[in-house]
């Protein structure tokens, strides 16, 4: 278990929303905090603390500069994603990004679309390919949901479908969008069952607010997934210790580890 750190970029800022929000008309999308530094300052901060494989992502557009600048600020540490395609994608590696993470351009018409997938392959790679699967619950099953979250897709999120999946990619990110940006707990359920059905690197965001979180989140996954925290943190308005979180992750990592070895 990792904590991959995270730089959410909305209209060229540093920010933490309410993702779910970011469909409705502009007064209305809920910011829970709006930096004063820059993606810099932060991409700085993770590679400080050796923190690798957290993303950038971009809400919508304006982020172009700022999320080369976190890039640029940390080469290698960091993936990116919003608005990512087969035409831009190359660009991004060679700014720094370690991977480029895809959504939406993959399921047009709320449909996936193989041909989308194979060409993103072709462009940079399975191992330089991150899917993100952000889902919402409907009718007792996960779907994925597209357009900034607006869309649900027919695509459901189950065992056979990551397993499809696996064979075009190198990791998985996976937001729980009921609870994203609300602190109000990690969706058990769902990270249970990721658990279960994932065979690569997944990494879950959404709902977690306290070290107990991540104690649930341990006990729940055995270990096999990475969390990403964003509201929560102090370091984004919250109360949360952003290096509470590092030691305690990096702790919970040793205990499963230990226990692997102990299982070989």
């Amino acid at each position: 278990m990792n904590f991959r750190p995270c730089i959410d970029l909305h209209h060229g800022k540093v920010k933490q929303i309410v993702g779910e929000t970011l469909g409705t008309d502009q007064q209305q999308v809920v910011e829970n905090f709006v930096s004063t530094h820059d993606s810099a300052y932060y991409a700085e901060m993770f590679k400080r603390d050796g923190l690798t494989g957290g993303h950038v992502i971009m809400l919508g557009g304006g982020n172009e500069q700022a999320a080369q600048e976190a890039l640029r600020a940390y080469p290698g540490g960091l993936q990116i994603g919003g608005g990512i395609t087969e035409n831009n994608a190359a660009r991004y590696l060679e700014a720094g990004a370690s991977q480029v993470i895809v959504t939406s351009y993959i399921f047009p018409g709320g449909r996936l679309d193989m041909n989308r997938l194979q060409g993103m392959v072709a462009e940079v790679g399975k191992d330089r390919l991150v899917i993100d699967l952000s889902c919402k619950q409907r009718d007792g099953q996960w779907f994925v949901v597209t357009d900034q979250w607006r869309t649900f897709s027919d695509f459901e999120v189950n065992e056979a479908n990551l397993r499809e999946l696996a064979g075009s990619c190198s990791e998985f990110l996976v937001h729980a969008v009921d609870v994203e940006g609300k602190r109000t707990g990690i969706l058990e359920s769902l990270v249970k069952q990721l658990a279960e059905w994932v065979t690569l690197p997944t990494t879950y965001a959404g709902g977690a607010r306290s070290l107990a979180d991540l104690e649930l989140f341990h006990r729940l996954t055995e270990g096999r997934l990475d969390i990403t925290i964003g509201s929560a943190l102090d370091i984004f308005g919250g109360n949360l210790s952003y290096s509470d979180v590092i030691a305690t992750c990096k702790e919970l990592g040793n205990e499963t580890a230990k226990a692997n070895r102990g299982k070989a």
